[in-house]
C-alpha cells in the first residue's frame, strides 16, 4: 500500500512574485503537491493555479478552496475545465463556504451557506461531467448551461469541510474533503465518520479521499515558535514540528489516521520557503514512505 501524497502550501501571505521561486523549488525537488489558498484579499486562485502550472513540468497544484459564493457556478466549471485540460493530471481544487465575515465583506454572504454549497457543488460537478445544466436553486440559477471545453474525464472535486453537516454534506456530493490546519488525530477519525454517514446516506461507495492541512515547524526552537504562531495554544494534537524524522512520524500519524494527502503548511515567519518545499520533498518524504 503506497504511503500518503506529501505537499506544502504556498501561503497567500507572500507576495506573488515569491510564487515562481517555490514553485520551481517544488517542481525540481519531487514535491508530490504544492497547495495554494484563495484568502481575501490576496491572491487569486485562478490566476496563482495558471501560473503555477505553467511554471512547471510535474509537481500537482492545488487550490484549496475557492469560496462559493464569490463566483457564478458556470464561470467556475469553464476556469476549472480550462486548467484541467490544459494541465492533464496535474490540477486538483476545492470549494467551500469561504470565510463568513469576508463574504459579508463583499455583500456576498448567503443567509444558508449549507444550501448555497450544495447546489453550487452538484451544479459544478454536472458541469465538469460534461452534462447540460438547469437549475432553479435558492441560490444558483442556470437554464440549459453546458461547457464547450468540458474535460476528457470528470474531475475530482473538493469540498472544503469543518463542521458536522458540512462534512456529511462533502461525504454526499464531493469527490474527497479538505480539512484545515488545527485538525488534531482524534478530530480527524470523527470527521471521516462524518463523511461516510453522508455517503452512506447518498449511496455512494467510490473512494473518498481526504486532504489534511497540517502546521508544521522546523529549524530551531520549532515547538516554541508554533506555539506562538497559535497564540499559546497547545501545539502538541495538532502540529508537528522538529527535524526531518519527527516531522515524518507525525505525517504518519494523520495518514494512519485517515489522511490521504498530508499538505505541511510552514509557519508565517518562515524565512526560506524554497528551502522548506525541498526539504519536504527530499528529506521528510522519503521517511513518511519508509515508515509506512
Amino acid at each position: 500500500m503506497p504511503g500518503p501524497t506529501l505537499g506544502v502550501v504556498f501561503r497567500p501571505q507572500l507576495a506573488p512574485e515569491r510564487l515562481r521561486g517555490v514553485v520551481e523549488a517544488a517542481d525540481s525537488s519531487g514535491l508530490d503537491e504544492l497547495w495554494l489558498w484563495e484568502d481575501c484579499f490576496l491572491e487569486g486562485g485562478v490566476s496563482a493555479a495558471a501560473m503555477a502550472l505553467a511554471w512547471s513540468e510535474r509537481v500537482r497544484v492545488g487550490v484549496g478552496l475557492f469560496p462559493v459564493p464569490l463566483r457564478n457556478p458556470a464561470i467556475v466549471a469553464m476556469e476549472l475545465a480550462t486548467l484541467t485540460r490544459a494541465f492533464p493530471g496535474r490540477f486538483r481544487f476545492g470549494l467551500g463556504h469561504g470565510v463568513q465575515d469576508w463574504m459579508a465583506q463583499v455583500g456576498a454572504r448567503a443567509a444558508s451557506p449549507l444550501t448555497l454549497l450544495r447546489e453550487y457543488a452538484t451544479t459544478v460537478r454536472g458541469l465538469l461531467a460534461g452534462e447540460t445544466v438547469t437549475v432553479r436553486g435558492d441560490y444558483v440559477q442556470l437554464t440549459e448551461v453546458s461547457l464547450g471545453w468540458p474535460p476528457d474525464g470528470p474531475p475530482e472535486v473538493l469540498i472544503g469541510a469543518s463542521g458536522p453537516k458540512t462534512l456529511e454534506l462533502s461525504g454526499s456530493v464531493g469527490d474527497g474533503t479538505i480539512l484545515t490546519a488545527g485538525t488534531s488525530v482524534v478530530r480527524l477519525g470523527w470527521a471521516r465518520e462524518r463523511i461516510d454517514a453522508g455517503r452512506s446516506a447518498a449511496n455512494r461507495s467510490e473512494p473518498h479521499r481526504v486532504v489534511l492541512n497540517l502546521l508544521a515547524a522546523r529549524g530551531s526552537m520549532p515547538r516554541e515558535r508554533a506555539h506562538a504562531e497559535l497564540a499559546g495554544e497547545e501545539v502538541d494534537d495538532v502540529t508537528v514540528s522538529g527535524d526531518a524524522e519527527s516531522i515524518a512520524a507525525g505525517v504518519r500519524r494523520w495518514a494512519a489516521a485517515g489522511a490521504d494527502t498530508v499538505v505541511l503548511q510552514p509557519l508565517a515567519g518562515e524565512p526560506d520557503v524554497e528551502g522548506f518545499v525541498r526539504f519536504t520533498a527530499e528529506q521528510v518524504a522519503p521517511l513518511v514512505r519508509e515508515g509506512w
